[in-house]
């Protein structure tokens, strides 16, 4: 008996959709018969991937640039889904923080999420959803995580708020650990090989966490319209290791 794809019909929006999970969920979305938009930064990148998964339209934009992201809002007909990709996060010392970067950080994993959530209203259809990806990383204590970890607390928050703010738009969140993405190569350079070997020796599931496994989790959010003010961890069982 053939399924019937369970997006079919349907529009998904994903701002930061040139790679990675982004793209990835793109992909996942398009098997489910969905209409996909994506955005991106780097216009070459963001072409190419548009070809990849067949993307109905692109816009590239910088998202913290919202003059930018609210004309791109303004010439949006009304969609399903919406996701928010994360960007990578930053690591110092309060000692060695630099004040301009640690901004942009925020406004890449809290301002930008605030700015796309004040602008759903009326494209969004009902039922549909806002999904943002934040991350578990942050949740340790360790010098250098003062920033990741405020930004990690306070994700979880605004999308329980959100919930109740946005309805009948769904709002949900999905935490990784770390996965397996050219952003996470870009992150460790030559240590990325050793980060994957010390993972699929230690995690419960034996294995390194992939893009498609946070798209699959994406894509079962925006089906599964009981789901609303929830964050969901995918990270292989790494916080349950001492």
């Amino acid at each position: 008996m053939t399924r019937e794809p369970e997006l079919l019909g349907q529009t998904v929006v994903v701002i930061g959709g040139s790679s990675g999970i982004g793209l990835e969920t793109a992909r996942r979305a398009r098997a489910e018969g969905a209409e996909v938009v994506l955005t991106g930064r780097d216009p070459d990148r963001l072409r190419r991937a548009a070809n990849e998964v067949g993307a109905r339209s692109t816009a590239a934009f910088d998202a913290t640039d919202f003059a930018s992201l609210g004309k791109f809002f303004d010439e949006l007909p009304a969609i399903d889904h919406l996701m928010v990709s994360g960007s990578g996060p930053y690591y110092a010392p309060l000692a060695e923080m630099d004040f301009e970067r640690a901004r942009r950080d925020v406004e890449s994993h809290l301002w930008v999420q605030l700015e796309v959530a004040r602008r759903v209203g009326g494209k969004v259809r009902p039922g549909g959803t806002l999904l943002f990806i934040g991350g578990t990383g942050g949740r340790s204590t360790a010098v250098g995580y003062s920033l990741i970890s405020s930004l990690t607390a306070a994700l979880p928050a605004l999308t329980r708020t959100l919930a109740l703010e946005l309805a009948p738009v769904r709002v949900n969140l999905i935490a990784p650990g770390f996965v397996d993405t050219p952003l996470s190569a870009t992150l460790l350079g030559d240590r990325i090989d050793e980060r994957r070997e010390e993972l699929r020796a230690t995690l419960p599931i034996g294995r390194v966490v992939g893009p498609a496994d946070v798209a699959a989790l994406a894509v079962h959010l925006m089906t599964n319209t009981a789901v609303t003010g929830a964050t969901y961890d995918i990270d292989g069982g790494q916080q349950l290791l001492s």
